[in-house]
């Protein structure tokens, strides 16, 4: 019996291969229309809306990755990064890559394979964690908690006394659930046992504390795409010299060459060592949108996150919804609502949408149950407060769900607030 193999991708026998005349003559035969996205408020857990400098610097003209002018980009991009993570750290360097890589390089750089490693999950980006310490061949001690709290710092202490902790990792601004983790007391417990404290606060940098120095932080990272108020596309991280001495004494090399902070830090040091070409026009919208974050102030945005965060429950609970999390755990700028019983979730996130504003759905075990609104970086604003309330209510109104008057509520909360910064003035 003769067996016919099939053909190769580069026989002319095979119809649809990339040299074939009938894909040459469909592809060529189809007109592309260039994409005109519409405007989208984005309310949801990231991106959110980027300020309008920000956009027209992506627009500026390229330089090369090493021309002395983008080299004091990069020096500025650094000292705008310190100042928002507060911290003195050298290397402080945005990771040419999206969040999800900073949490990678924070991990792979420091956990060698049989390292034990405390890892609290509460959420999407905790279990995430866990997966990236399975892969760099370390073995997870997990704390728990129900998706929508926080992590019990006594569960903490319990897991790293259990075991020989070489770091401690923790997400402050859980995104999939809304949660905010208290830092306070973290770093005691890790140098207790000679443990590196590791911090996911990619949904909290810029528009919560994080103190890296005063929580004493031995690597935290970000991206840029939450309340940075920039596009996807580069991950903030700080590494202070407890870390860096952790990852020069390695027993094993990094397993990851693109990311191996030793590299990178020569890159973006006093070296100027080529590793990689950095994407120059992110680098260009992360210095303008930390140049508005300067110009606002830290504490100022703080406030304006802190408030409008507020404003919104105010409105939510007299439209007689509820938060998915306690108070003193909520965060500022994702707003975890509960779903109210009998209401298509996706049904009214599409009625949302319909109207050109986007908010999130649950991850997980919350999947369904909560909608995720953020108020992040310049789209924390009453504007999309008011905004996001009215179109809420008129969706669930579609959806045979009666409301009360969440703008109202909120805007007392606005009222109330500037009769009290009126006062504190005279």
């Amino acid at each position: 019996m003769i067996l016919s193999r099939p053909p190769s991708p580069r026989c002319p026998l095979s119809p649809l291969s990339p040299l074939s005349p009938l894909n040459k003559a469909i592809t060529m035969s189809k007109h592309y229309e260039r994409f005109n996205p519409p405007k989208r408020i984005l309310l949801g857990p990231g991106p959110s809306p980027v300020d309008d400098r920000v956009l027209s610097a992506m627009a500026a003209p390229l330089l090369g990755h090493l021309d002395p002018l983008f080299l004091k980009c990069m020096d500025d991009v650094q000292s705008l990064l310190r100042y928002v993570f507060e911290t003195e750290n050298r290397v402080t360097i945005p990771v040419s890559a999206t969040g999800s890589a900073g949490m990678e390089a924070a991990l792979v750089n420091v956990i060698e394979p049989g390292d034990d490693v405390v890892v609290c999950i509460n959420g999407v980006f905790g279990e995430r964690m866990r997966d990236i310490v399975e892969r760099a061949g370390g073995k997870p001690h997990t704390v728990e908690a129900k998706w929508g709290e926080a992590i019990d710092k006594k569960k903490i202490e319990a897991a790293l006394n259990s075991c020989r902790p070489r770091v401690l990792a923790l997400v402050h601004a859980e995104t999939s659930t809304g949660v905010l983790q208290d830092l306070s007391g973290l770093a005691e417990m890790a140098r207790a046992h000679e443990a590196l404290l590791i911090v996911d606060a990619v949904t909290s940098l810029g528009g919560h504390p994080v103190g890296v120095d005063r929580n004493q932080i031995d690597i935290c990272y970000s991206g840029t795409q939450k309340c940075l108020g920039a596009p996807p596309g580069l991950a903030p991280v700080t590494f202070n010299e407890r870390a860096l001495d952790r990852i020069r004494s390695r027993r094993t090399k990094v397993q990851s060459w693109y990311l191996d902070i030793t590299m990178v830090e020569k890159y973006w040091g006093e070296d100027r060592t080529y590793h990689h070409t950095a994407p120059i026009s992110m680098n260009y919208a992360l210095f303008e949108a930390l140049r508005l974050i300067h110009e606002e102030g830290l504490e100022s945005r703080w406030a304006r996150h802190e408030l409008n965060h507020h404003a919104l429950v105010a409105g939510v609970e007299a439209m007689g919804l509820r938060m998915a999390v306690a108070p003193g755990q909520r965060l500022w700028s994702l707003n975890a609502v509960s779903v109210p019983d009998g209401v298509d979730d996706a049904r009214v996130r599409a009625r949302l949408l319909d109207e050109n504003i986007e908010v999130g759905g649950g991850l997980g075990p919350m999947k369904g149950k909560i909608w995720r609104v953020g108020l992040m970086g310049s789209g924390s604003t009453r504007e999309n407060v008011v905004l996001v309330l009215s179109a809420l209510q008129r969706a669930l109104k579609a959806d045979g769900h009666s409301c009360g008057k969440g703008i109202e509520a909120a805007e007392a909360v606005y009222a109330q607030t500037h009769s009290g910064a009126a006062s504190s003035a005279t």
